[in-house]
């Protein structure tokens, strides 16, 4: 179904459950989230959504944000018990920009993946309180926290109902089944690596990268080239005049 046809199969329902009078939950919620606690908590938002957004740019089937509201039920607006978390990664969705993120427009899908940056403010109740949520009620597969100031990292995986801790490898990445990549902590970030323990850089990596890479050669260029003209002279020197091709 077309983003158009589903948007009319909406309205449609939308038009009979009036007429019926049954109370359908808004479909149109802005996000309701505070303000972030840091730059840094900003900064890594912005990194891993550059840096995933990249490495599946050729996907159309995930959504995925950060600090964005999660309604999972239509009582919890009026007592405002949602959630944001700062970082949530959807699997099987149409992948386009939205207001917040709400389960009863997206087919009850809840976040396969998710990242909550800590604080000293947030900490306990991300350990605790949200934990807990993401495990009962969102029954989200994979979650991940991590400190942007002390580095404080760790992962947990859905098995048999109850979050378990992930095992980290030898560089003490985790693997993420759902996203197919390591999460693991890289000159005090938190960052994505492939199955082959390559980073997943940012477009201003990238950039960079072959900005260094073409000048190394441009360095190697002018080096043979002040070896060649070296030899030449030294060869004029004793006496024999190379024949140098035009």
């Amino acid at each position: 179904m077309t983003l158009a046809q589903n948007k009319d199969a909406i309205s449609e329902a939308a038009a009979f459950a009036q007429s019926e009078g049954i109370i359908i939950p808004p479909t149109d919620l802005w996000s309701d989230e505070p303000p972030l606690e840091s730059d840094l908590h900003r900064d890594q938002i912005e990194l891993l959504l550059a840096c995933l957004k990249w490495w599946w740019r050729e996907r159309t089937d995930f959504y995925a944000t950060g600090n964005l509201t999660i309604y999972f039920s239509e009582e919890h607006i009026t007592t405002r018990d949602f959630r944001g978390p700062d970082f949530f990664v959807v699997l099987g969705v149409e992948n386009r920009p939205r207001r917040s993120w709400m389960l009863w427009a997206e087919q009850g899908k809840y976040p396969n993946v998710i990242i909550e940056l800590l604080s000293n403010s947030t900490a306990k109740v991300d350990k605790g309180f949200k934990k807990t949520l993401y495990q009962n009620t969102f029954r989200t597969p994979e979650y991940f926290w991590f400190h942007p100031e002390t580095l404080e990292f760790q992962g947990f995986g859905l098995m048999g109902g109850k979050y378990q801790p992930l095992e980290p490898n030898d560089q003490g990445w985790l693997w993420s089944q759902q996203l197919e990549l390591f999460v693991g902590v890289h000159e005090s970030q938190l960052r994505f690596f492939t199955p082959e323990n390559q980073l997943v850089s940012t477009p201003e990596e990238r950039a960079k990268v072959a900005q260094q890479q073409a000048e190394a050669e441009r360095q190697q260029k002018e080096l043979a080239q002040q070896r060649v003209e070296e030899l030449l002279a030294r060869l004029k020197e004793l006496g024999v005049e190379p024949d140098v091709p035009q």
